[in-house]
């Protein structure tokens, strides 16, 4: 049943892909956030690739809306540059799922009746 709630959550923490989180701001535009992967011990990764991801908000008459996308870089000073590209993009495939959403929202209110008449409708 749908309603129904599920009674056993397992919370497991995946101790193969940890990520030490390092956060960097100018207090204004966003946050670059540098995600360095570690052991289970909390030792660097070396073997798999540091992360970097954008963060920024966007003011809208409903209040501020978040925006948030990968950054492809190797390190910190890159990921800084290539900021306001990727928070572009975030916003442009943003706009797009709002467009399809609207779309899929008109289609579904315009549709014509069949013309059938059921009785106790």
């Amino acid at each position: 049943m749908a309603d129904e709630q599920p009674n056993n959550l397992e919370f497991i923490i995946d101790r193969s892909n940890l990520y030490r989180e390092e956060s960097f701001s100018d207090l204004k535009t966003g946050t670059v956030k540098r995600l360095t992967p570690v052991k289970a011990d909390g030792s660097a990764d070396k073997s798999r690739k540091t992360i970097f991801v954008g963060h920024t908000s966007i003011l809208t008459p409903n209040g501020p809306l978040p925006i948030q996308n990968n950054i492809p870089a190797k390190e910190l000073a890159q990921a800084i540059k290539r900021f306001p590209e990727a928070m572009q993009q975030a916003m442009e495939q943003l706009m797009e799922e709002v467009k399809k959403y609207k779309e899929r929202e008109e289609s579904r209110i315009q549709k014509p009746d069949s013309g059938l008449i059921i009785p106790g409708r």
